[in-house]
């Protein structure tokens, strides 16, 4: 009598059976307020892109006033955010006038910013040579750069326009890093005339008919 072969079981197996990995549990599905969320988020990096950032700040702070519980979002949007500070935030108008390049080169003398402030300087003396304020400016921001022949001769120059630069020059602190040189104190003590001098400039000779 022939043997009956086993028929194939029916049950389906279970998921603790082995070899099936256990897939784990699904993801929550997002809420309606997650999608509402990024499509504010997407509207301000539109803006952003169109370079609006005043547009672009308003609707990325919206997400964070109005989404607080999305705080998947809220990391970039602190990002784009900031960008856009950057950007809005105004910036110092660069001077462009004499007496302003004197307030800026000021500025940054008071500031340690020697080098911004020769900057400004060397406009005003293209601008205007004979503006000993800006030569004797000149002069302290070379000395605190330790330029002392730069400083002395721009010294030299705004006390020969303007000799009260030399009493000025006797008593003022910045110019203490070239107090000790000769030539420091050859120009304090040098009788200056070239203002006079230009004064005393003669006119020039008409020629007589023949």
């Amino acid at each position: 009598m022939a043997k009956q072969r086993p028929r194939p079981s029916s049950k389906v197996p279970s998921s603790n059976s082995a070899g099936h990995a256990n897939d784990g549990p699904a993801h929550p599905e997002r809420s309606t307020a997650y999608f509402e969320a990024v499509a504010l988020y997407e509207q301000g990096l539109e803006a952003l892109q169109r370079h609006d950032y005043d547009r672009a700040a308003s609707v990325l702070q919206s997400v964070l006033r109005q989404y607080p519980e999305e705080k998947e979002l809220h990391e970039r949007v602190r990002l784009y955010l900031s960008i856009c500070a950057r950007q809005i935030a105004p910036r110092e108008a660069a001077p462009h006038t004499v007496d302003e390049r004197l307030y800026a080169a000021t500025l940054a003398i008071n500031g340690g910013k020697y080098d911004e402030a020769i900057s400004h300087l060397r406009l005003v003396r293209d601008e205007d040579p004979d503006n000993d304020h800006a030569l004797y400016m000149l002069a302290v921001a070379h000395a605190q750069r330790g330029e002392h022949a730069e400083a002395i001769a721009h010294l030299e120059r705004a006390i020969a326009l303007n000799p009260e630069n030399r009493a000025m020059a006797r008593r003022d602190p910045d110019l203490e890093p070239v107090r000790d040189n000769e030539a420091f104190r050859s120009a304090l003590d040098a009788a200056t005339g070239l203002r006079a001098s230009l004064g005393r400039r003669r006119p020039p000779k008409l020629r007589t008919p023949h």
